[in-house]
């Protein structure tokens, strides 16, 4: 078992390499017209772009903002399962069409005829949901998954910030905009490493539920972050992106510092109301100095708001006195 998981982190530290010497490479290199046909692979399934897409529905936030971040817009035709507002610096001018609060079904989807559904979840395509990708794709629609939240194709490599500027990059080329996705990458790569993390620090990032915690385990987008400001994660040992925990659990590991998801439907308010009432955690160290940081939802799921996120809790943590 000990060999296996050292071939697996050989091979993820392979992977994260070559991404970053991709992504070093085509930063330096000027930026050419995407050539059509383009085939790329996307979580397992074969996409097929005869021509920049036109008409796009986006559903989930992190989808949404990719496109509006890389001035695409104009080519949402439709939106689903928003989880809250855009950034004022990617703000659209008129507001977008909204098909559905949660994830539109199929037939709502086609009335808006796109070329193309970008999903920032995988499970989004079913087929009691948009439809399956195979069905889409069979109606002349290409679909897309943020490849951060492939997991069809099995348990995902750790998460790096390379694999989110990748995305960044093939959104260039499939919209055929690698000037703008170069610049966004160098913008966001340049903020990264401003960052100075802290040291000697643990944390616990609380995602939602109250009677079972869902926390950010060792794979996915808060242990990248954390690990960015220099925070342990007291559950990075957990082989998973999110987790299901217990209170138990976080009172024994008693973590510095708490990373707050604010959701519509579980807020920071009700997260720290929820610590303070519950006897269990009242005592907490991180409860009792008020040792918080806060990320808005639709910025806790990986995407090009990460590594604003992850600068705006690094501010926040600089504040709190320990």
């Amino acid at each position: 078992m000990a060999a296996k998981r050292s071939d697996e982190g050989r091979a993820a530290l392979a992977k994260r390499s070559a991404l970053a010497i991709a992504s070093t490479l085509i930063l330096a290199t000027p930026a050419f017209a995407t050539e059509y046909p383009l085939t790329i692979e996307n979580c397992g399934v074969t996409v097929t772009f005869d021509a920049p897409p036109e008409r796009v529905v986006t559903i989930k936030s992190t989808a949404t903002e990719m496109l509006l971040a890389l001035g695409l817009g104009d080519k949402i035709v439709g939106v689903g399962f928003q989880d809250g507002p855009v950034p004022d610096e990617w703000a659209p001018a008129a507001p977008l069409p909204v098909l559905a609060d949660r994830v539109p079904s199929q037939e709502v989807v086609l009335e808006a005829a796109p070329d193309l559904v970008y999903g920032g979840w995988e499970s989004s395509f079913a087929a009691d949901a948009t439809g399956t990708r195979e069905s889409l794709q069979s109606l002349g629609v290409a679909t897309y998954v943020a490849p951060t939240a492939c997991r069809s194709q099995g348990t995902p490599d750790r998460l790096n910030f390379d694999d989110i500027f990748s995305q960044i990059l093939e959104m260039g080329v499939i919209f055929d905009v690698e000037a703008r996705a170069t610049e966004l990458v160098a913008e966001q790569r340049a903020m990264l490493d401003a960052i100075k993390p802290t040291s000697g620090l643990t944390g616990l990032w609380y995602s939602s539920a109250t009677a079972t915690p869902y926390v950010g385990a060792g794979l996915g987008g808060p242990q990248m972050t954390m690990e960015a400001l220099g925070i342990a994660n007291i559950f990075a040992d957990i082989e998973d992106t999110w987790a299901s925990a217990s209170w138990e659990a976080i009172v024994d590991a008693d973590p510095d510092v708490i990373v707050l998801v604010d959701a519509a439907w579980n807020s920071r308010a009700q997260k720290i109301e929820l610590l303070n009432s519950n006897p269990a955690t009242a005592n907490l160290n991180a409860v009792q100095n008020e040792h918080y940081l806060t990320i808005p939802f639709p910025a806790a799921e990986p995407g090009v708001r990460s590594v604003p996120a992850l600068r705006d809790l690094a501010d926040q943590l600089a504040e709190l006195d320990f």
